[in-house]
């Protein structure tokens, strides 16, 4: 089955009721768990970036606290999985902003996590990605903000 186009999707919705579209936006909720955790965001927490930020990076410590430490391959597994999971947190909001700072946040979690960060040049190559797009995503902001993050990416290279 062809999925069909987003204009034709728009043209389709605009012509259905409140209540049709409630039903429909519940039902994608139901459908996977990507959309319900998107509806979540948009319904709670668009209106405050500041906490969803905070959310994020409090979520993001959690992950790194629950790594299994006894095998260096699940470290790695998991890190990439914290990291699949930050991004889809960043998709969410769509702004830069948050985008930095997520992406900043978990990178200073991964090289203060010690002693796989210096053993694994994998990990060390997640980094370098990383700060690389956080590096992207603050030249894309505000000049006066962008001060302020290439001060963090300095710290986060230098140290």
């Amino acid at each position: 089955m062809k999925a069909a186009t987003i204009k034709s999707l728009k043209d389709e919705l605009s012509h259905k009721s409140s209540d049709e579209l409630k039903r429909l936006c519940l039902q994608l909720a139901r459908f996977k768990v990507e959309n319900k955790e998107l509806l979540t965001y948009l319904l709670f927490e668009a209106h405050n970036e500041e906490q969803y930020i905070e959310n994020c990076k409090s979520f993001i410590d959690t992950l790194f606290d629950e790594i299994d430490t006894q095998n260096a391959y699940y470290v790695r597994k998991k890190i990439r999985k914290i990291l699949s999971s930050s991004k889809k947190l960043i998709r969410f909001s769509k702004k830069k902003e948050t985008e930095a700072e997520v992406l900043l946040h978990f990178c200073k979690k991964l090289k203060n996590y010690n002693p796989f960060f210096k053993r694994s040049t994998r990990l060390q190559n997640i980094f370098q990605t990383q700060m690389r797009m956080a590096k992207n995503a603050v030249l894309k902001l505000h000049e006066d903000l962008q001060y302020d993050y290439q001060l963090e990416l300095d710290n986060l290279l230098n140290d």
